[in-house]
């Protein structure tokens, strides 16, 4: 059997598998821990429903209208310094360039200008919060309790104490130092022995590390704060689980939903598909969705570079499901979207094969991925905070000569965010049925690529260019990616089966999250 199917052989009456003997679960049930870190506190809020929280009563969260929006990553930046006295014959005057009040008064200035240029660089969603100056126990002591998602720390001086305060917030901290940029910091000078060290030989600092200081760059600080972004608006996800939960994630043992929602704080709330049929038959009903509809499929295959392989009537099928689950997205404030037993029932209901609807929602801001399998909706939800752009999940097939392919017949199409690929809509391949995307992907175009195992536990990463957009007889999009890096120790490593891709190159943004969750990170390629 093939192993992509493993989620599409259930019949829409029956729990369990007759070729695979492995049975779909629901999510209800499953514990929950602590917020990681207080991060993302405002996504998370209100996120209790019944299916998440079965019997405790929680209320229904408000019905949202920004639901392929993230929320913008609130950073308070701190300018900790100490300012000495003049004391004879001792060393009185630790390093720094900061010695006087004007000196601050200055940097102040200096910061504010700076900030102004970080906030107009960034492509996300970015609010700075104003700057506060510290330089007593008191000040940073509140400044470790303010409700920022991030502490932005410029460490021209002050006690150890003051620093590692300000780690221990439950926020994530980027400290920046100064050698040519400014005035010199005392920071620059001690923050790899003093604060992360402790003034021994090895990383003791809990809450931070060597990834966590910037020296001198902007730039630096950008990548991590987008990293945060994408961690933020990540956390609390909540999914509209259609058909139920699917496992492709170490199939029997229930760990996608638990990893999901322990770890990532994701929401579920599963739809059948008997009720979403009972949507879709109120939906054909109405003349005004069905003329609707069917100005959105005209619109559609007006496009440029679109072209139609495949009976029309699948296309419109499509915008009328997609219209009902847009509903029922927003109604469960659902961001997310998880599609089960694609063939072994869905198909029926909706009269074609989902992969177009998926397509779409990810080309309007959304997530949507076949399976409702966790370990790919994780990263791909991550990949798209953090680039801003659609992640496409794929099959995996076996690395070679340094390249490997990826296919699958639900690739978005606005692929760098902004402009529309070229795309055949043809049927979906393995049914020979219903509407399907073959998206001609840019040749040369870099990739991040992501790996997630069946365990939940590690990602594997690479750097990719893609090399050719063939039409083999598989999966309806189809690319040939040349892997930058070991691509043998990829062959030999490798873990889990479905890869999740994007156009441009955040591997840096993917680590830092993962090191702040505890997930273990193999990057086969080199990073600069």
């Amino acid at each position: 059997m093939d192993p992509h199917a493993l989620n599409e052989c259930h019949s829409a009456d029956s729990p369990r598998c007759s070729c695979c003997g492995e049975s779909e679960y629901e999510a209800g049930g499953i514990s929950r821990r602590g917020f990681l870190g207080g991060v993302g506190a405002a996504t998370l809020a209100g996120v209790g429903w019944t299916a998440l929280d079965a019997g405790t009563g929680a209320a229904e969260p408000a019905p949202r209208t920004d639901l392929n929006k993230g929320a913008p990553l609130r950073v308070k930046p701190v300018l900790a310094y100490s300012l000495a006295r003049r004391v004879e014959l001792t060393s009185w005057r630790p390093y720094g360039g900061l010695q006087a009040p004007e000196h601050v008064d200055q940097e102040v200035q200096r910061i504010g200008e700076e900030l102004k240029k970080l906030a107009a660089s960034a492509e996300f969603g970015l609010e700075l919060l104003p700057l506060a100056r510290a330089s007593s126990d008191a000040e940073v002591k509140t400044l470790a309790a303010s409700d920022a998602d991030v502490l932005l720390v410029y460490g021209a001086g002050g006690p150890q104490q003051w620093f590692e305060t300000l780690a221990a917030s439950n926020k994530p901290n980027i400290l920046f130092v100064r050698h040519r940029s400014g005035p010199v910091y005392l920071w620059y000078e001690i923050a790899h022995w003093r604060l992360l060290r402790k003034s021994e030989d090895l990383i003791a600092e809990p809450n931070m590390d060597t990834d966590d200081v910037v020296v001198d760059d902007y730039g630096d600080v950008l990548w991590r704060l987008r990293a945060l972004y994408g961690m933020k608006n990540t956390m609390g996800t909540r999914v509209l689980a259609i058909g139920g939960m699917a496992a492709y994630s170490a199939p029997g043992q229930k760990l996608g939903p638990a990893y999901a929602q322990n770890l990532w704080k994701f929401g579920f709330k599963t739809v059948s598909h008997e009720e979403l049929e009972k949507h879709l038959t109120k939906a054909r009903a109405d003349q005004q969705v069905l003329k609707e509809v069917e100005r959105q499929t005209a619109e559609l295959l007006a496009q440029k570079g679109v072209t139609l392989h495949t009976d029309r009537k699948f296309v419109v099928n499509t915008f009328l499901a997609l219209k009902v689950v847009k509903d029922l997205m927003q109604e469960a404030g659902a961001s997310n979207l998880g599609v089960a037993q694609c063939m072994g029932g869905l198909i029926r209901v909706i009269q074609t094969p989902p992969c177009l609807i998926l397509s779409l929602l990810n080309d309007e801001g959304y997530t949507a991925f076949c399976h409702t399998d966790m370990t790919h909706a994780v990263p791909g939800v991550l990949l798209r905070h953090i680039s801003g752009k659609p992640s496409f999940v794929s099959n995996s097939h076996y690395p070679h000569h340094g390249l490997v392919t990826l296919a699958h017949c639900s690739s978005p199409r606005k692929m760098n965010g902004k402009d529309y690929e070229p795309t055949k809509i043809m049927t979906h391949f393995e049914s020979d049925f219903g509407a399907a995307t073959k998206v001609e992907y840019t040749k040369g175009q870099v990739t991040t690529n992501l790996i997630p195992n069946l365990r939940c536990t590690k990602w594997f990463g690479f750097r990719g260019k893609i090399a050719d957009t063939p039409f083999m007889d598989t999966c309806r999009s189809q690319i040939d990616v040349q892997i930058d890096g070991d691509w043998r120790k990829l062959l030999r490593d490798v873990q889990g089966f479905h890869t999740v891709t994007c156009y441009g190159d955040y591997l840096r943004e993917v680590g830092y999250v993962l090191k702040k969750v505890k997930m273990e990170w193999e990057n086969v390629s080199e990073i600069g």
